[in-house]
């Protein structure tokens, strides 16, 4: 493949050209198996390339699954840098979910996962689509409103920075507390519901009988971008094992 602004030939497809300074890629979408990951260069909806990066999954019969972490680690390792190549704007991801938490670990793009069927063809009907403003201020300084409590402790905290550090999120208002409850959780679960017209969301927390409802203002514009943010949030809020 050659570089669309120098002509130079490129490594890789998709490559990022070191020579002009050209982007030869918008996005990239990574579809993982646990021994594999595909990844699809896009500009604009049009394919420039596809890559598989393989590995070998550890077999560990000693139950001591350290070689394991460190093969998983790796794999992630190979797939973030060969994105990093690309310089993307954005990542879309699916499929298995150990291989692509890790590699969203390593990488700071804009990263969304999307369903694991037809993944490409689903993002590349989305590229004619107006991406979603992007709030570049501190996390803290997006929590106000008359309710400054949050339940669940440490827990509780954490859900609303992973939250706050979402690039699609103006402002957080945590709600009133409800513990009249008879949940019987004993340990804080956090879940995001569906949009509302406006794109926005709001985030539930609930700590044995105690229960919030805390209003997310996104720069989505309607409900259906609004559903791809809350998609995202849950995605992160799983991760961190809080949903």
């Amino acid at each position: 493949m050659e570089c669309r602004q120098c002509h130079t030939d490129l490594d890789r497809p998709g490559d990022y050209c070191l020579v002009c300074d050209t982007a030869n890629c918008d996005a990239v979408v990574a579809v993982f198996e646990r021994d594999a990951a595909t990844l699809t260069m896009l500009d604009g909806e049009t394919i420039v390339g596809e890559t598989t990066i393989t590995t070998v999954p550890e077999v560990d019969n000693t139950h001591d699954d350290r070689a394991t972490v460190v093969e998983l680690r790796n794999f992630a390792g190979r797939v973030a840098d060969e994105i990093r190549r690309k310089r993307p704007e954005t990542v879309f991801a699916a499929g298995e979910r150990d291989p692509l938490r890790e590699t969203r670990k390593q990488l700071h793009y804009e990263f969304y996962r999307v369903p694991d069927e037809t993944p490409v063809e689903t993002v590349r009907n989305r590229r004619g689509e107006s991406a979603l403003a992007v709030v570049d201020i501190p996390p803290r300084e997006k929590i106000g409103g008359s309710h400054s409590t949050i339940i669940g402790d440490r827990a509780g905290r954490n859900a609303i920075s992973i939250v706050a550090d979402h690039p699609h999120i103006k402002k957080i208002i945590p709600g009133p507390i409800d513990a009249g409850g008879k949940g019987s959780q004993s340990s804080l679960r956090a879940k995001i519901t569906r949009a509302d017209h406006n794109g926005n969301v709001r985030m539930l927390l609930r700590d044995g009988s105690s229960v919030q409802e805390n209003r997310l203002v996104t720069t989505a514009p309607d409900l259906e971008t609004g559903e791809r943010v809350r998609a995202d949030l849950n995605e992160a809020l799983e991760d961190a094992e809080l949903k």
